[in-house]
């Protein structure tokens, strides 16, 4: 690994849990997601993971929502990647295409399987949240065919080491073309325990090996996030920060904006020796070409 060997920084700018009362940061309206839009991409970052909200904050799946973002990002950023979240609890299939069938970003996320999902307090003894999240082969399979249809790139999220395999079936049967996209979602109470050591073992099983063809980072979630960062950093992968993930710098600090925490990935990026990717640089190393406005 070296300075020749770029990164692939991508920002969750929201998410759909947290609001304004935990982190004031977190954007709600499409200027707002525009101005962060503009820190992250200022700031090194080459792709931006979308949930959409309402402008009053509401967590949203419809089309007009995930269109006035998109827009609002696009004008103000000449060019980012556009990467869509498809997960979701109790919204159904047909809903959460229809906005990928209408807007077409260019990559779109695929949770590779079911699984127990939850957010546990020791200090409450109680779960703040728990539920399943149903991510069976045939809802995955809905997904692809119609992102491969759409000409979408997944990404692939995988929220422990069995998820990972769960890929290889879908490379056999045609549906999967490298260069893959292989996001490791780690401290999630449900999934794999947030370490490194569990990160280079998912790393391990990607497709063709962690210094193969295709393409694998980390998605840490709270206040691990960043050992991770560090650890998916030195073993060659890429990265993701955002307020959907963490609202919190290395220090302890509350973030200001997603561009102080793309700032810390990007300080981080090149104290290991490697550097950010431009944005054109991950669109070759995705395999995600430069679309024409929807």
């Amino acid at each position: 690994m070296s300075y020749e060997d770029p990164v692939v920084i991508t920002c969750s700018i929201s998410g759909a849990v947290a609001n304004r009362d935990q982190c004031p940061a977190i954007p709600y309206t499409p200027e707002e997601y525009a101005a962060e839009a503009r820190r992250i991409v200022d700031e090194g970052g080459s792709m931006i993971h979308i949930h959409a909200r309402t402008p009053d904050g509401v967590p949203s799946y419809e089309i007009a929502d995930f269109r006035a973002i998109t827009d609002a990002i696009r004008a103000e950023v000449d060019d980012v990647i556009v990467n869509y979240s498809t997960g979701a609890i109790g919204v159904p299939i047909d809903k959460r295409i229809a906005y990928l069938r209408e807007l077409r970003p260019d990559v779109a996320a695929l949770n590779m399987s079911s699984m127990n999902y939850a957010k546990y307090s020791k200090s409450r003894g109680e779960f703040v949240f728990k539920a399943v999240f149903e991510n069976s082969f045939d809802t995955i399979i809905e997904f692809l065919t119609a992102m491969n249809e759409l000409g979408i790139r997944p990404e692939h999220e995988c929220f422990d080491t069995g998820h990972i395999a769960n890929l290889d079936p879908l490379i056999d049967m045609g549906l999967l073309s490298e260069p893959l996209q292989i996001s490791c979602v780690m401290g999630v109470t449900g999934g794999v325990r947030p370490n490194p050591r569990n990160l280079a073992h998912m790393a391990e099983q990607v497709p063709g090996g962690p210094d193969g063809p295709n393409n694998w980072g980390v998605i840490g979630v709270s206040r691990a996030q960043w050992r991770l960062v560090a650890a998916a950093l030195t073993l060659g992968g890429n990265v993701r920060v955002g307020l959907e993930d963490n609202f919190y710098l290395p220090n302890g600090e509350m973030a200001r904006s997603n561009g102080d925490l793309i700032a810390k990935a990007r300080q981080m990026t090149e104290d290991v020796g490697r550097r950010p990717a431009t944005v054109a640089e991950a669109r070759e190393m995705l395999g995600v070409p430069r679309k024409a406005a929807v």
